[in-house]
């Protein structure tokens, strides 16, 4: 199987990364990324490939790396505090909509195949798109036009808390701080509120098990991903 990941510098993206490097069924992945990183969580295997993307709203430039993939896991994603609809649209809809389109367009869903997308969204994601809630319903908008679009299957992901493993970390500041005084207690939440709280470890597989093997739901909320991501039906 051959990846597409989309943000894997961030936690969610990293934890992602982490699972195709150790799952032999994946034989290639392409990360997408702003700038070169260093290398870390075994991006120096000869799985990973970065591909550098000065414009995420336009990839002509580099759209021939786009090519043949199975799936898309899409990480991107950005926090809506501070900021206006429209802003907050812009670099959610309208940058998803910029990659979806791209990979479609290079990877047709076809008889013989074709692309699986999983976008991960986040709890409390407004499908409606009418609530009250800025971010919900941007995230409502984004996750009806990925279903709609015609990839061979879309998956939405929507996980709670996403506590980090095996050394990952927050790009965000203050979620930094937030594991940091919660690390104590965290084991004890991941038992007691398996429906509220996802591990990077769990996010990975789930969405490597989904790419592979589909699911019954579009719509995956944190005790499917949980369950899938320990290799048990949710």
């Amino acid at each position: 199987m051959r990846v597409i990941v989309f943000g894997g510098t961030g936690m969610v993206g990293q934890g992602v990364l982490r699972e195709c490097v150790l799952d032999p069924d994946v034989d290639a992945v392409v990360s997408v990324v702003r700038r070169a990183t260093r290398p870390i969580l075994g991006r120096t295997s000869g799985k990973v490939r970065e591909v550098v993307a000065s414009d995420f709203f336009d990839y002509s430039k580099i759209e021939g790396n786009f090519a043949g993939f199975d799936a898309c896991f899409f990480c991107l994603g950005i926090s809506s505090v501070g900021m206006k609809e429209g802003e907050y649209r812009r670099v959610t809809f309208d940058l998803t909509m910029a990659a979806a389109k791209t990979l479609l367009r290079l990877n047709p869903t076809t008889a013989g195949g074709g692309m699986t997308f999983i976008y991960v969204s986040g709890a409390g994601t407004d499908s409606s798109e009418k609530g009250r809630v800025m971010w919900a319903r941007v995230k409502g908008a984004t996750e009806n036009a990925l279903l709609a679009m015609g990839f061979k299957a879309a998956y939405m992901f929507r996980p709670g808390a996403i506590v980090p493993l095996h050394g990952i970390t927050s790009k965000t500041k203050l979620y930094r701080g937030i594991y940091t005084a919660m690390k104590p207690v965290l084991p004890l939440l991941l038992r007691m509120f398996p429906q509220y709280v996802t591990t990077t470890e769990q996010m990975g597989r789930a969405m490597l098990a989904v790419a592979k093997g589909g699911y019954p739901k579009r719509i995956l909320e944190a005790h499917d991903i949980a369950g899938l991501g320990d290799g048990v039906a949710a």
